[in-house]
Parts: structure tokens; sequence; C-alpha cells
């Protein structure tokens, strides 16, 4: 790789791209990959050198052919949408444009090659959509949190009161039902308002926030949860709030297990990426934390709603978990989003770990 890097140190600023980027030579062969194409394609620079792009992806003929015109004929391609299988079974939808180079720029390189994922667009923007609605969301919640908590005070009070005034110990019932729902709505209220304390910053390892949310889910639900570990041992620590980061995780995590009735298997799963942009900024590190389980999915009609304040698809649900651990990993300046279907429900969260 020392070898590579002095070859190609002429595309140096290739490395600070955010679209991927790949050179390749004469024969087909890789000879350089930016960071944004190793988190693009789930490889490394290691791996993938010198080796056929059809090695490392499954390509369409437009994109095979769009290389054979720009080796054979030097010509250049530009498409959209093309489709592009990565070795881990995801597939893409790319924009994509082949550059032909002349050889004696970088020791025989070809083709410049740009991928660009769509997702990755409309993705940013739908972000930037809920992230706006969710704001104004929280905040009308947490006025209407305010306003309901004082007046439940005085309707706890009440019934007590009446409790000791009552001579018929019969009726004493309906007085519990009176204070015990009101107590419900108070912690109701005071888990809506509970997101919005100060954090408390300090020096964390995800993994040992990982093993906290699975050893609390493996006694919960003693032998009929199977909790497996993909963890990447390199990732560095990162500062933040630990409490926090482990209510989120386990939040999502906790969800996943009840929506299995308890029953299946979850992996928790940790990657490093680079040269990544976060909520408008750009990070030279980041780490990504799947939480990836094989259960019913989650339902079509609340998709688009799930990080929302009470919306909750589960019976006796309160609608706050997933609100809660977005509020957290915004707090990290990271984002969080899902994919789901039935039988392969993931939860991406992607925490800076680097200031940008």
């Amino acid at each position: 790789m020392a070898a590579m890097d002095a070859n190609y140190a002429s595309f140096a600023g290739l490395d600070l791209l955010a679209s991927a980027v790949l050179l390749i030579d004469e024969g087909r062969l890789i000879r350089y990959i930016n960071p944004a194409g190793e988190n693009l394609l789930a490889v490394s620079s290691r791996t993938v050198a010198g080796k056929t792009l059809d090695a490392v992806c499954t390509c369409s003929t437009t994109l095979r052919t769009a290389l054979d015109n720009g080796l054979n004929n030097n010509w250049g391609y530009t498409g959209q949408n093309i489709q592009l299988k990565r070795s881990d079974g995801e597939t893409l939808h790319i924009n994509c444009t082949v550059t032909p180079l002349r050889p004696e720029l970088a020791a025989g390189v070809r083709l410049l090659l740009e991928l660009q994922p769509i997702e990755h667009h409309l993705a940013a923007t739908r972000e930037e959509r809920l992230i706006e609605q969710q704001q104004a969301s929280r905040e009308l919640i947490r006025n209407l949190a305010h306003e309901i908590k004082n007046p439940l005070g005085g309707i706890r009070g009440a019934a007590q009161l009446l409790e000791h005034e009552l001579a018929n110990p019969s009726l004493k019932e309906y007085t519990q039902v009176i204070i015990k729902e009101a107590d419900r709505l108070q912690d109701l209220m005071q888990r809506l308002l509970t997101p919005h304390r100060a954090m408390l910053p300090t020096t964390v390892n995800i993994h040992e926030i990982l093993e906290r949310v699975r050893s609390l889910l493996t006694a919960e639900f003693p032998g009929s949860l199977e909790m497996r570990r993909d963890y990447d041992t390199s990732l560095p620590e990162l500062i933040g709030d630990r409490e926090q980061l482990i209510q989120a995780v386990l939040n999502i995590a906790r969800n996943a297990a009840q929506a299995m009735g308890g029953e299946g298997e979850i992996i928790l799963r940790t990657r490093s990426l680079r040269q990544i942009t976060l909520v408008k900024k750009r990070y030279r590190l980041a780490m990504e934390i799947k939480v990836i389980d094989n259960g019913p999915g989650i339902p079509d009609d609340i998709r688009e709603r799930m990080f929302y304040p009470l919306v909750s698809g589960r019976e006796g649900g309160s609608g706050l978990g997933l609100t809660i651990a977005q509020n957290f990993i915004q707090h990290h300046h990271g984002t969080i989003d899902c994919s789901s279907r039935p039988g392969k429900t993931v939860f991406t969260l992607r925490l800076p770990v680097e200031q940008a």
C-alpha cells in the first residue's frame, strides 16, 4: 500500500470528496479507491487493490459497457440510476461518471470512475425535512407536557384527600384508579421532558455501551433472545454522554425484542466510516452502529412517522422510545435511520468521532 500511495500522491485531494472515486488501469484493475468509495462499497483499499471491479461488486451491463468504451474508444460516460450489487448482497442505485485519463498522469491509470448513491441524496433531503418537523413536534409536546403536569398533581392530591374522607372502603377502589392513572400520566410527561436535560460528556467506548445493552436485554429475555456481536474492535473512543448513548441503543434494541415477542435474533454491528457528512458537516472519522433484527418489520402505516412522539406500532407502547433515541443521537451530532422489511429491520446510527 505504501507504493500505491506514492504512485497516486497527485490524487490525494480525492480523499476529501464526498462521492466515491476509483482509478482503474488498462487491465481493468483498481489502483486507487477513496474513503467515500470504501464506505459505499463496504470494502477497504487494501482488499480491493489490484482487483477488477467485477471482483469487488456485481456491475450492471450498462456500467461494464461504459468501462469498455472508456478503455477501447476513450469515450466518457454519464449515467443515472444504475444498479450495483455489493459483496454483502446490498443493491445500490447510483449515478455514475466514467472519465478517460491519459496514462502518463498516474502510472498507467486509464479511467476515473465516480459513483454517487441516489439514496444518499434522497436520505439527506428526507433527514432535513424530518428534523425540522420533529423539532416543531418536540417543542409542541414539551409545552403540552409542562401544561399537563401541574393539573395532574392537583387531580392526584384531590383523589388522595377524597380517599381519606370516604366512609365506604369499597369506594377507595375508584380513587386508587385515579391516583394510579395520574401517576402513569406524570411518568409519561416526565419522559417527554427528560431528553432536554444537559449532556454529561466523557470519554466512552462504544463496545462497552453495546455490551451493557446486550446484558440488559439478555436478562430481560432469558434464553429466548439471541444477541450476536459483530464488532470492529479497532474503533477509537469518542466523547459522549454514556447514559444517553446506552438509552438510545437500548430503546432501539428493546423495541426489536418486543416486536419479536422476545424470540429471535438481534445483531449489534459496528464499523468505521471515513470522510463522511453528518447533518451537513464533514468529518474525517465516524462510527456506524447497526441494530439488526429478524422480526416482522415495521408496519407501513407508521414507517414515516415512527420517530414522532407518541407514535407506536405496539399495543400498550408509549411511542417515546424512538423519539428519545433520536434526540440523544442528535445531541451527539449524529444521525439515525431505518430500513425495514419482514424478516429484517436495520437501525443505523452514525456518530462522529473527530471534530468537524
